[in-house]
């Protein structure tokens, strides 16, 4: 009778060393995934608070200088397509970083733009609000910066954490895909063309 018990007990402790080892598996993962989330939240509040800013921005130039129409108009509908673009951050997917970072681009390009022109209006470039908000606007560019390197950073355990032999036997499994990095633009390796030809 307790020859038969051994085979049971051993059983008994495989199953509960699988289940441990399987919950353990998915509470990390989904504590890694969640503070990775989180750090995405963080990113795209940095771009709302540049968005915010930038519509300040407008309004001061538009109310301190006789400004290009055309520069101001490529900033308002960057800005405009910069914000219709969000990620669900439960599926942040290559294409749909990719789509969210070429719209931030293109809103980046046209506020780089509007700052050179700036130059040429002497009165703007005294008024109090204007510095402030460029200054601002600095920092938050700043934000940004560090605001996607946390996430790539957070990104990496959870990478680690469900790429790992055995982890990788049951991330597939229970459902968890590996997280994408959050990529430099296309492009970015080269220096920026600046022209200040104001002819």
């Amino acid at each position: 009778m307790k020859k038969a018990l051994i085979p049971l007990i051993v059983l008994g402790l495989i199953a509960f060393a699988i289940f441990s080892w399987g919950k353990n598996f998915n509470n990390t993962a989904v504590n890694l995934k969640e503070s990775a989330t989180k750090t995405w939240g963080n990113v795209e509040s940095s771009y709302q608070r540049r968005n915010d800013l930038i519509g300040n921005l407008i309004k001061t130039v538009q109310g301190a200088a006789d400004f290009e129409r055309t520069t101001l108009r490529e900033v308002i509908e960057a800005r405009a397509k910069a914000t219709s673009t969000t990620i669900d951050a439960s599926n942040l997917t290559a294409d749909n970083m990719a789509q969210f970072q070429q719209a931030q681009s293109g809103l980046s390009g046209a506020l780089s733009k509007l700052l050179v022109s700036v130059e040429r209006y002497p009165e703007l470039k005294a008024n109090q609000n204007f510095l402030e908000l460029q200054s601002q606007l600095e920092g938050t560019e700043n934000r940004i910066n560090v605001a996607r390197d946390r996430f790539n950073e957070s990104v990496e355990p959870y990478n680690k954490h469900i790429k790992t032999f055995p982890n990788n036997l049951l991330a597939g499994f229970l459902n968890f895909a590996p997280m994408d990095y959050y990529k430099a633009d296309a492009g970015s390796e080269n220096a920026p063309d600046v022209d200040f030809d104001f002819k």
